[in-house]
């Protein structure tokens, strides 16, 4: 068990630092300078910024119910939430011939923690 719950946290936090990065860039700067993702031409800055402060609540829903042991059923939401966004952000990169590869590994391990999360680790 204690395996498990090594593996759930650090799943947990690699995720949510991914995640957190990813909104933060977005939320700070939707439309502006060098683009890093040229995949968000598509869509305005306040998309880009909704985006972005999902990313970012959910990487905080992540880890910090599991942290402090209250509203623990958050967390397995918030890693569902996290393969959705990717989920579609497949489709996103798609459009534009990006890699979406990375998009893939992140909905796996955010299911991953799902998983691991309703078994009880």
């Amino acid at each position: 068990m204690l395996v498990l719950t090594i593996i759930t946290w650090t799943l947990s936090g690699l995720l949510a630092l991914a995640n957190l990065m990813a909104g933060s860039m977005k939320i700070i700067q939707p439309h502006g300078g060098k683009r890093p993702m040229p995949t968000l031409d598509d869509y305005s800055a306040a998309q880009v910024r909704w985006i972005g402060i999902a990313e970012v609540t959910a990487a905080v829903g992540l880890i910090l119910p599991a942290l402090t042991g209250t509203l623990t059923f958050l967390t397995p939401l918030a890693a569902l939430g996290i393969a959705i966004i990717q989920f579609l952000a497949i489709f996103a990169h798609r459009k534009h011939n990006e890699s979406f590869t990375p998009n893939l590994v992140m909905m796996l391990v955010a299911l991953a923690i799902v998983v691991l999360r309703l078994i009880g680790a």
